[in-house]
């Protein structure tokens, strides 16, 4: 089993723990337990759609009787009145498992949507733009999965995964040299295989970066775009960059334009707003 699955497995089972506890003592005691009926997964806003196949993890998991039906897959365009799938079984799992799924897709096709609208204002440069680490806990495999279903690049998954020296992490180390250093020897020591990133906040800390070498990417911390032009004629180059801090929608296109390869954007998945729909009986 990988890492992703089982993230996901242990999520649904906790979201069903916290959501039906010791039952749905509602649909317990109005429905018998042998009604089958059938619900639609009823699209009420434009967007992109996300999470059909953790819909259908989360059925599964429930009552692996229940049929999904799938009109619109991952990555659709939706509007008002769309119908994404039918889903049919025992009535008491239908609407045990309605709110799970219903919580997952509308956050997923949030995610999806906003990441859409800043990969457009992309579209003519050769920058992408990354997720960050800014994720609901528990529900980052999710959140990030949306991010590339709208078109979107994945940064690191975790602390596991990628080495990204911070400010924090280069003054605690003692400055640039030490810290790239150490994460080097480090990985050399683990047997680790891992990307370095390096974040700078001026001129002269690029500078001490690239006199040094031995990293993957540099980060420009709340560079202006006129900083940022600078920034990557220093780098010529020789390392991929990424622009980070401060960069609205409004921005996204100037700082793409100075030809930084990543634009991280920690809105794509921390003040989302969920895409309305809902699971209505057909």
């Amino acid at each position: 089993m990988n890492k992703e699955k089982e993230l996901i497995d242990k999520l649904i089972d906790l979201a069903f723990a916290e959501d039906i506890g010791d039952g749905d003592h509602t649909t317990l005691s109005c429905i018998p337990d042998t009604a089958m009926g059938k619900s639609k997964l009823l699209i009420k806003e434009a967007g992109v759609l996300a999470g059909i196949e953790v819909a259908k993890e989360i059925f599964n998991r429930f009552d692996p009787t229940m049929k999904v039906e799938v009109f619109i897959n991952d990555g659709t365009e939706v509007k008002p009145g769309d119908v994404a799938m039918v889903v049919e079984g025992k009535v008491q799992s239908l609407l045990q498992t309605e709110r799970l799924m219903l919580n997952v897709m509308q956050r997923m096709s949030g995610i999806a949507t906003m990441t859409r609208k800043y990969a457009k204002q992309l579209e003519g440069t050769h920058t992408r733009v990354l997720d960050t680490r800014k994720t609901t806990p528990g529900m980052r495999i999710l959140e990030k999965m949306a991010v590339k279903i709208g078109g979107g690049v994945n940064h690191r998954i975790g602390l596991f995964d990628m080495i990204l020296l911070k400010d924090n992490h280069v003054d605690f180390a003692g400055g640039i040299d030490k810290a790239i250093t150490r994460a080097k020897d480090y990985c050399k020591a683990k047997g680790k295989d891992l990307k370095i990133e390096i974040e700078v906040r001026n001129f002269d800390e690029l500078q001490q970066v690239l006199d040094l070498g031995g990293v993957d990417r540099i980060m420009f911390d709340n560079f202006t775009p006129e900083m940022t032009k600078k920034a990557v004629e220093m780098v010529a180059g020789k390392y991929e960059t990424e622009s980070s801090g401060g960069i609205t929608f409004n921005t996204l296109r100037d700082y793409a334009e100075c030809g930084v390869d990543f634009i991280s954007v920690g809105a794509l998945t921390h003040s989302v707003k969920g895409l309305d729909m809902s699971f209505k009986a057909c």
